[in-house]
């Protein structure tokens, strides 16, 4: 009678004490997930952006495109979600805006197609995708993730990208959807110019901005991701390509350093290896504003390339450098506090390059 009462005890208190265990354990998982340092930047293009090429209608839908997407990519991290998934989801809702050069409202090329490209990349082992020169993707993003997950390749470009996505269930979206007005008077207006043999100009400012989207993440488990996705340029030819589905130049992530996505006159964001650059200084012990900085309005600007980028830090430090007039914006920080921005921010050096270039 006493042994099997001993007995009982002792399966009491190992139950008890299991339990105990198990509540510790929630708590501290708990403790760490609200402890841990969340963040995220996007950007919708930079340029030739000023107040007064600006309606106060247009500048508003804009801002609130840029919230929407930096709100869905951080309720993503809130959730639990990687950082690879909030950068997809922020992405995704400027790639279905026809506001910015990418998805939805992508630019046509000279024989009035869209040509899509896109890349993402993680930071925790260096796994990345791209898509170049796809035309019937609605989010371009989400195949280069595809790309990334699903096969043994890093880029896939044109017809073989897309007969990929069919594989993989993607819907092969109608040339209408990607139509919009505004692009394609911009393709209009571009060609006009190259009839009447004349310069771009800096006055027809709506053709100046390089709108490619991205976003870069910091996740609860501290890896941070990075994506790019655009339309390119208008009227580009002979199936070009820029920086953006090019893992070193317009994105690049590494826990070890930085995550960064860029934006700009993209031959140059390949000849300077911009993304790459940055996190490779930061890796060597650079801050990365200091970094980031260096690159786009020190390098960039002896070479007359035009543009600005999104970095983040795996502390969730953020840099938004640009040397263009204007890049569209936003930010959560760690301390969850909210930023939106178009403009130059007041103390803030004058723009180095000015828009030479029509997009």
């Amino acid at each position: 009678m006493h042994e099997e009462a001993s007995e009982l005890s002792t399966r009491i208190s190992r139950i008890v004490f299991g339990r105990i265990i198990f509540i510790a354990g929630m708590l501290l998982m708990s403790t760490t997930a609200a402890d841990a340092k969340l963040a995220i930047v996007i950007h919708g293009g930079a340029g030739t952006i000023t107040r007064s090429s600006m309606t106060d209608e247009k500048e508003a839908a804009i801002r609130a495109t840029l919230k929407s997407s930096v709100q869905a990519g951080y309720q993503a991290l809130l959730g639990g979600a990687s950082s690879t998934d909030a950068v997809t989801a922020a992405i995704n809702v400027m790639e279905d805006s026809p506001l910015f050069n990418a998805g939805k409202g992508a630019v046509f090329n000279a024989d009035g197609k869209n040509e899509m490209d896109a890349s993402i990349m993680e930071g925790a082992g260096l796994n990345a995708g791209a898509v170049a020169s796809v035309s019937h993707i609605k989010n371009p993003i989400d195949l280069a993730l595809k790309v990334m997950t699903e096969s043994e390749h890093v880029m896939l470009m044109g017809d073989g990208a897309e007969e990929f996505a069919r594989q993989h269930g993607f819907e092969m979206m109608d040339p209408a959807y990607f139509h919009t007005d505004f692009r394609w008077q911009q393709l209009q207006r571009i060609k006009a110019k190259e009839t009447a043999h004349q310069q771009p100009s800096t006055d027809d400012q709506h053709d100046q901005w390089f709108s490619t989207v991205g976003a870069v993440a910091l996740d609860r488990h501290g890896n941070l991701s990075a994506g790019t996705s655009t339309g390119g340029t208008s009227n580009k030819r002979w199936g070009r390509v820029g920086d953006s589905p090019i893992i070193g130049a317009g994105t690049y992530a590494n826990n070890n350093s930085c995550a960064v996505s860029a934006t700009g006159h993209g031959e140059f964001f390949i000849r300077y290896v911009v993304a790459y650059n940055i996190c490779n200084r930061v890796e060597l012990g650079t801050p990365l504003a200091e970094a980031a900085d260096t690159v786009v309005n020190n390098i960039l600007v002896k070479a007359e390339g035009e543009g600005g980028v999104i970095a983040m830090d795996a502390a969730g430090n953020i840099a938004t450098p640009f040397n263009s007039e204007g890049m569209y914006r936003a930010s959560i920080d760690t301390d969850g506090n909210m930023k939106i921005s178009i403009y130059r921010e007041e103390g803030e050096p004058e723009a180095a390059l000015m828009g030479n270039v029509e997009h």
